[in-house]
């Protein structure tokens, strides 16, 4: 069997077994390396990842296949990909690259099938007269619109 096809079952049948974990994403180098990036609705311990690797591994016969192996949570600074790892975060503040470039801040506070809502707070000029006023605005986001999504790091 190849290479490709034995890690990616191997790792559906963790998977299967643990229904609060969730693959990001899979990575496959020429050179055999796989990186593996999971997510998970209570976030991703080492054991989780010690877990899933050993899942892989040792199922794995070496002298068939060489290659190394890597697996890793998605961090801080990974970009949100699916709905259920919007929903992990509401409650967060968000900033979104939207495809025609612009970008777009708020606190995430609904997750749909197809969209987003994000309350945003922004000053914007007075329509008569000197100064801004403070505005908060419900919006409502497809994820059609969302070239990247990352949560906003706040110190």
């Amino acid at each position: 069997m190849e290479i490709k096809a034995q890690v990616e079952q191997l790792l559906n049948d963790f998977l299967a077994e643990r229904e609060d974990l969730f693959l990001i994403d899979i990575k496959f180098s020429v050179s055999d390396h796989v990186r593996v990036i999971l997510d998970g609705d209570n976030g991703v311990t080492l054991q989780d990842c010690l877990d899933a690797s050993r899942a892989i591994e040792f199922n794995m016969d070496r002298d068939e296949h060489d290659f190394s192996l890597e697996v890793m949570s998605a961090g801080l600074s990974e970009p949100l990909n699916t709905p259920r790892q919007y929903r992990k975060n509401i409650g967060r503040s968000l900033e979104l690259l939207m495809n025609d470039s612009s970008e777009v801040e708020g606190e995430l506070t609904k997750v749909e099938d197809d969209k987003i809502t994000l309350i945003l707070k922004y000053r914007k000029p007075k329509e008569i007269g000197k100064g801004k006023v403070d505005v908060v605005e419900e919006r409502e986001i497809p994820y059609s619109d969302i070239k990247k999504a990352l949560v906003a790091i706040k110190f």
